[in-house]
Parts: C-alpha cells; sequence; structure tokens
C-alpha cells in the first residue's frame, strides 16, 4: 500500500503539472518519461493488491483494477503516439490516463472500506 501511495502521490503532482504547462520544452520531456514510469510502476503493483471492496475476480480482481490495465495499455500507446509524430492521439491518451488512473481511480480509494477512506475519514 506504502509504496502504491508513494509511486501515485507524485504522478498525481507531475501529471498535473505537466498537463497545465507548455507542451514540448526539456522540461515536459523530462518529466514526463519520470510520469509514465511512475504510472506504470504504479500500475504494476496495484496488480499485486487483492481487492477490498465490492465484488472480486479470482478472489483478487476488483473492477478498480480494470483502471491498472487502462495504465498499461495506456502508457506505450502515448509514447508511440508521440514518438509517431501524433501529437493529438498522444494528448488525448495521456488526458484520458490522468482522468481515469488518476482522478476517478483515485476518487474511487475514497468510499468507505477502502485504506484511504480509513486514513482521512477515520
Amino acid at each position: 500500500m506504502f509504496l502504491h501511495l508513494g509511486t501515485v502521490i507524485p504522478c498525481a503532482l507531475i501529471g498535473a503539472f505537466l498537463l497545465a504547462r507548455p507542451k514540448g520544452s526539456a522540461l515536459h520531456r523530462g518529466l514526463g518519461k519520470v510520469y509514465m514510469s511512475l504510472m506504470m510502476i504504479t500500475a504494476i503493483i496495484t496488480l499485486f493488491m487483492t481487492n477490498q471492496v465490492g465484488p472480486s475476480f479470482l478472489g483478487h480482481f476488483g473492477f478498480i483494477h480494470l483502471f491498472s490495465i487502462l495504465t498499461i495499455s495506456s502508457v506505450p500507446g502515448a509514447l508511440i503516439a508521440i514518438r509517431n509524430g501524433q501529437i493529438k492521439r498522444h494528448q488525448r491518451i495521456m488526458w484520458s490516463l490522468y482522468i481515469g488512473a488518476i482522478l476517478i481511480a483515485g476518487g474511487f480509494t475514497f468510499v468507505p472500506g477502502r485504506y484511504l477512506h480509513g486514513v482521512i475519514f477515520g
């Protein structure tokens, strides 16, 4: 859990910074590599975390794990798009990734029964 938080919190901050700032600079490219790496690490970590709320598949995976699959497929897709000069595609993927994997999945972590709900709301 703590390893996951240690990778996803920087992702939320770096991702917001990257989406808000001008694109294409050396800073954007450098932080983008850090962001994409941390997102992949985060997604892989979550695959080892057992579902605690709602229905489970194979006694381990829950609906929230779909965001892990989104991330594992989106990061390479965004990288391929930008390397092929498909800027608009890259932007769509990165916005979708941030909204889906950070904002929506992050929002689900505050659902009653989840660890962060207990930490924040006691």
